[in-house]
């Protein structure tokens, strides 16, 4: 039996539990209101109040790489740090076991020794920046810090000093293809090169995270969401980066030997039309394109045109053997000046007695009256149609950013001079990747294979995507092409480069330029002053590589013996580079004379 004085206990326990139950129970049916029921009217206040928040996450913009998958450019992460001036002031450290107060004078100093700025320049910063406005939470303190330096500013445990990640562009071998390249702006939108013609392969998509946050800045649970970033793919060259350097240096020097005003070297692969280099001075470093003039910011390889002069002989023998013309063997009687029946005047670059050269002859010996006189015997537009077919005037499939195109005029716009100047490369323009086509053709049993500069597109995903080229062409026969490579051999062997361009053991096909120039002031051509080219291929018994080096108004040579020294030693590094073996048999001996 309960007594009284027990039950009394009781009860009150009991309304207690019931007290408490329900005060949970209303904080419970509180709680579902707030975060099922009425969850979207809570988040929207919440945003009326700014409580709302966002980051952005960067993509890592691609890298850009040689042949052998070296970097050529890549994506890098700098910070800039900044300060809260309203709450710079002393440190407190633990030093010793002892919480030490350490002032501010020498808290800047620490900082400054990591970013490259003294005390005294620090502590400006933040007066500077409250003399301007007493309430400022903000002042820049430097832009472009390194990770390293990232690391060690956090290690001096500095409460009032932030960061602010942002993606930047590097270029780790610095100039080395940098016209090629290209370069970004600071915000890394491309401004030239591959960088920019390419950009569809590099460009990252920044992601976003969202969220709701307390006024105690606390994330709300269940309101982030995220948008990824995604990367952008790796772009694999056809440029070995080891061979661009070493071309680099070679014209750089070669340039500066000859006093002229730049200089340009191109290696093609024969069989596939991959350019191995592209190498040119003056050149821009992609780290710091201000260093240079603007002009010098884009690749002349690309964006210069310029008459050929002679080493469009090479194309006009083609022309005349595959149509059936003319033979390495066919004659013709060759003055040092050639009045033509039209009116047209001709002259060899000097004086000679009249010789009867074989085609072969006329190449060897360079002359323009040889050359012409050869050209008189095919229309012009049968000419003007094989200059279609080698690609001049067309650019190439390279589609590089502002690419240029040559020039050469309808038929029925050549006048009588041009009608015989056009035969030696005069009175037209191309460009270097052109030219190097055109001789990728010739030496391709007459089989022109696209140029190419992009060997793939590898997306973050992994998909690989090779860019498509245009088609293959057979410009020529593989009969005559074998008769212009014989007639080009016996320039390497019998012209008046033979010594300076040989190499021991291989067998090389040449044809040298020396063009004249047009004064844009004057629309006359410059006097004294040529642009001079050397090209060619190996090994000539079965061609591997073609290399082109041009020199823009050489001055202490003024001819294309200023090319020499490089064609030759830019030849030999193509061929230590790519392990290609001697020639197995002796050039071809044939007749320059009949």
């Amino acid at each position: 039996m309960t007594d009284r004085s027990t039950r009394s206990p009781r009860r009150r326990t009991v309304v207690a539990m019931v007290v408490v139950l329900g005060v949970i129970g209303a904080f419970v049916v509180r709680l579902v209101d707030i975060q099922v029921v009425n969850a979207s009217d809570h988040i929207a206040q919440s945003l009326s109040l700014g409580l709302s928040a966002s980051q952005t996450t960067y993509g890592t913009r691609g890298d850009i790489v040689d042949e052998n998958g070296e970097t050529l450019a890549t994506s890098i992460l700098l910070y800039d740090a900044q300060l809260d001036p309203a709450l710079v002031g002393p440190v407190e450290r633990e030093i010793d076991g002892e919480d030490v107060a350490v002032p501010w004078e020498q808290v800047a100093a620490e900082i400054g020794a990591i970013t490259g700025q003294t005390g005294e320049e620090i502590q400006a910063i933040v007066a500077s920046a409250l003399e301007e406005n007493p309430d400022t939470r903000y002042a820049l303190l430097k832009r472009g810090l390194t990770t390293a330096e990232y690391r060690t500013l956090v290690a001096l445990g500095v409460p009032f000093l932030a960061f602010v990640p942002h993606p930047d562009r590097t270029y780790p071998d610095g100039a080395v293809a940098g016209n090629l390249v290209g370069f970004v702006d600071v915000d890394s939108e491309p401004l030239a090169g591959l960088e920019a013609s390419e950009n569809t392969c590099l460009a990252s998509t920044d992601g976003l995270i969202s969220y709701q946050r307390g006024a105690d800045g606390v994330i709300i649970p269940g309101t982030k969401t995220e948008v990824p970033a995604v990367d952008g793919g790796t772009l694999q060259l056809t440029i070995n980066r080891d061979l661009q350097w070493y071309l680099q240096q070679l014209i750089a020097e070669q340039t500066q030997n000859t006093g002229a005003q730049s200089g340009n070297i191109i290696v093609v692969d024969v069989k596939t039309g991959a350019i191995r280099a592209a190498a040119e001075y003056p050149t821009v470093d992609p780290n710091d394109p201000s260093g240079v003039d603007i002009a010098d910011r884009e690749s002349g390889i690309f964006h210069d045109t310029f008459e050929p002069g002679s080493t469009f002989k090479a194309l006009t023998a083609s022309m005349l053997v595959d149509s059936g013309t003319a033979t390495p063997y066919s004659v013709v009687t060759v003055p040092y000046r050639q009045n033509f029946p039209n009116g047209a005047v001709v002259t060899d670059d000097s004086y000679h007695p009249t010789y009867n050269y074989t085609l072969t002859g006329v190449l060897v010996a360079s002359s323009n009256v040889g050359t012409s006189t050869f050209a008189g015997l095919m229309s012009a537009q049968t000419r003007y149609d094989y200059f279609q077919r080698f690609g001049i005037g067309q650019g190439t499939d390279v589609e590089f950013w502002g690419e240029a195109h040559g020039l050469v005029y309808e038929p029925d716009q050549w006048d009588n001079q041009t009608f015989y100047n056009t035969s030696y490369g005069q009175g037209l323009t191309t460009t270097l990747p052109e030219l190097a086509s055109a001789y990728q053709a010739i030496a391709n049993g007459g089989l022109q294979v696209p140029l190419r500069l992009v060997e793939s597109c590898t997306a973050a995903d992994g998909t690989v995507t090779v860019p498509e080229n245009g088609e293959t062409t057979q410009v020529i026969s593989e009969s005559a092409s074998r008769q212009v490579i014989d007639m080009m051999e016996n320039v390497a062997t019998k012209g008046w480069l033979a010594s300076q361009v040989a190499i021991d053991g291989y067998r090389i096909a040449m044809k040298t330029g020396t063009a004249e120039k047009v004064d844009p002031a004057t629309g006359t051509y410059k006097n004294g002053l040529y642009f001079t080219t050397i090209a060619g291929f190996a090994p000539a018994d079965d061609p591997q590589y073609v290399v082109i080096v041009t020199l823009d108004e050489p001055t202490t040579i003024r001819s294309s013996g200023a090319n020499a020294p490089a064609f030759r030693e830019a030849m030999t590094q193509v061929l230590k580079t790519y392990r290609i073996m001697p020639s197995g048999s002796a050039s071809p001996d044939l007749p320059t004379t009949g």
